[in-house]
């Protein structure tokens, strides 16, 4: 992937969170924000800032790359149809607005996670800290980079293993035996609940494994590219190799050493066994 493409990329990134996201934070109306699913812990709101920040980028990136498809988060919502492009020939993916639960309640983090993918597999994952301007990106067999300077996944270093796990989508029963299979072998700390600070934190040695369940593209693609081309591993937790054509499926272990997500997996392996 050419240092141009990134670096246009990162511009229309850096555009949405000056023009749509941060003149929206901590400023959102109570009709600016709006429950798109669920209830509960489960709850996912969308923002005027979503919306306007998917227009730009979505415009943005068709300039870049004309024959690309786009899937937008906010466009799939309002259209499943959408999900059809995700195998095509080329095909950006876009999450606009990552971590709008944080934003909406005006706290971080929050930021913009942007993939573009070939016949489903990722090729290049963008992730843009929209208050710290920190920058990630990584290229199929290219490296992961942070700010510019290639970057190699660190472990905490922590006994034992810090591990940071998404599991409100599981069922109640499967989400408690989880926990208790997990619970004695780890250090448990909170979600950020969004991915552009997740994934970041598995190689920049501030966590060392993660549970994924809903494994939609906008949340993952990115992320999983960044981790593996960092030198840690994400996977399914049979140890196949995330796409994104495949979202219907549940499941996926983030973290920052091989070693790490095989123990994690060994685990969760158990419970089905």
């Amino acid at each position: 992937m050419s240092p141009a493409l990134t670096g246009a990329v990162h511009a229309v990134m850096r555009e949405a969170t000056e023009r749509a996201i941060l003149p929206r934070y901590r400023t959102l109306a109570a009709h600016e924000i709006v429950t798109k699913s669920g209830k509960g812990e489960l709850t996912d709101l969308v923002t005027i800032a979503d919306g306007e920040a998917e227009a730009i980028l979505g415009e943005g990136l068709a300039r870049l790359l004309p024959e690309a498809a786009i899937v937008g988060e906010e466009a799939a919502h309002a259209d499943p149809g959408v999900f059809a492009r995700l195998g095509d020939a080329l095909c950006w993916i876009v999450d606009p607005l990552d971590g709008t639960n944080n934003f909406a309640e005006g706290k971080p983090p929050f930021g913009i996670l942007i993939a573009l993918t070939e016949s489903g597999e990722t090729i290049a994952g963008w992730l843009y800290d929209c208050l710290s301007g920190r920058f990630c990106h990584a290229t199929r067999r290219g490296g992961a980079f942070v700010d510019g300077e290639r970057v190699a996944a660190r472990t905490t270093g922590a006994t034992p293993p810090v591990a940071a796990n998404s599991l409100v989508y599981m069922s109640p029963e499967r989400r408690g035996a989880v926990q208790r299979e997990i619970a004695p072998h780890y250090t448990l700390v909170d979600i950020p609940r969004c991915a552009a600070e997740q994934y970041p934190r598995l190689v920049l040695a501030q966590n060392d494994v993660a549970i994924f369940e809903r494994t939609l593209p906008w949340d993952h693609a990115a992320g999983v590219l960044f981790v593996n081309e960092a030198g840690g591993k994400a996977a399914r937790p049979d140890g196949s190799a995330y796409r994104v054509d495949d979202h219907a499926r549940s499941g996926l272990i983030g973290a920052s050493s091989p070693a790490l997500w095989e123990e994690m997996a060994k685990r969760l392996r158990r419970l089905d066994d």
